[in-house]
């Protein structure tokens, strides 16, 4: 328990000195590159708006996949959201 100014002003201190510690923290933290998928960014909509135009033409995801443009998995991710979007368009 503080009983003095003068313990309240250093204890004051501390929690400013522990503030600015986690800002820097939080801010290190939002400047990082997140591995993993990304967004649905533009380059994402590129891609997958590619694919679905190859896969409504009639080749096969393998077909789609030798190309080397995209991997067998972002292929399979893609049939999966394409799917998705063609259900809720039935809806």
């Amino acid at each position: 328990m503080i009983k003095t100014l003068e313990e309240a002003l250093n204890y004051i201190a501390e929690l400013e000195a522990e503030n600015k510690a986690l800002r820097e923290e939080l801010a290190h933290y939002r400047s990082r590159n997140r591995a993993g998928r990304k967004k649905h960014d533009d380059t994402w909509q590129a891609s997958y708006n590619d694919f679905v135009v190859k896969y409504e033409g009639g080749m096969s995801i393998m077909e789609i996949v030798n190309q080397g443009e995209i991997s067998r998995r972002t292929a399979y991710r893609y049939k999966a959201y394409y799917d998705e979007l063609q259900q809720i368009k039935k809806n």
